[in-house]
């Protein structure tokens, strides 16, 4: 993506606190990567690739089990935790209904059997830096097992292992794989509108971001919020109401805050 100019105009403050954020459950990160035929994980193999492929500093719990695991990435407190059973269904199907990544995901997932809690833990790292720890984690997860895909309740992602491992690169060049952190909304009604939005942004302390029923094509409005989204996340750059923003100073699209349509709160609203 380009680099975006912004054209200031007054301007109103209207982006999440991040002393709020602090306070709030957000800053614990989690993840469930699944099981098919009663499998799992191996601790010590995650550990090893952990060490081997990301190079990452380990400080280990001496009582880590395949059970339950603490211990320090990189100063990062985080834990892994066996659960013998699937996740709720009907959690999985309000998820995939609205999931494009992952096209079979209700057949695959049908007859799980188990899954894992990935969580990072609280800490004075960045957003960014806390993800990237969570991503290693289950890319190590991936990478050493017969998982079958990752669940990710409150961001409402649903992940195939195939489509995880191919953001491997991302991670490894320090780009933002947006699609791992942020789910991004398409509907389309009636009269062929396509509006886009942004869950997950309030875990960088960001406004969500919305599209609400423009005329463009549907691909070129993803495209647009995927950008901005990695954008915002990689520069933790604050959009505010009155702005404007484009890849040049020729193109400008009006920012405006106002009360979400497809998710709570206020977003940003891009007039396209």
């Amino acid at each position: 993506m380009g680099i975006f100019d912004f054209f200031k105009k007054k301007t109103q403050d209207t982006t999440p606190s991040k002393t709020e954020s602090e306070n709030s459950e957000s800053r614990i990160l989690l993840a469930m990567p699944m099981f098919k035929n009663n499998e799992s994980y191996n601790i010590q193999k995650v550990i090893e690739h952990l060490k081997s492929f990301w190079q990452v500093e380990i400080t280990e719990d001496e009582g880590a089990s395949d059970e339950t695991a603490v211990f320090n990435i990189d100063g990062q407190m985080v834990a892994i935790a066996k659960m013998p059973a699937p996740i709720p269904y009907e959690d999985i199907v309000s998820v995939a209904s609205y999931n494009y990544l992952w096209p079979n995901a209700l057949d695959v997932l049908k007859d799980h059997t188990g899954h894992v809690i990935v969580t990072v833990m609280s800490g004075d790292l960045t957003p960014v830096d806390r993800f990237r720890i969570l991503s290693k984690m289950l890319v190590s997860i991936l990478s050493t097992s017969n998982c079958v895909g990752i669940y990710q309740g409150n961001e409402t992602l649903l992940l195939s292992k195939e489509y995880y491992l191919n953001c491997v690169e991302d991670l490894q060049s320090g780009s933002i794989p947006v699609p791992l952190w942020v789910y991004i909304g398409v509907r389309v009604n009636d009269e062929n509108k396509v509006s886009i939005y942004t869950y997950g942004l309030t875990n960088f302390y960001q406004n969500e971001m919305e599209i609400i029923e423009s005329d463009k094509d549907a691909q070129e409005l993803y495209n647009f919020i995927l950008n901005i989204t990695s954008y915002v996340i990689e520069n933790d750059v604050t959009l505010k109401d009155g702005e404007t923003i484009g890849y040049s100073a020729d193109h400008k699209i009006a920012i405006k805050v106002s009360k979400g349509v497809f998710v709570e709160g206020k977003t940003i609203k891009f007039e396209l």
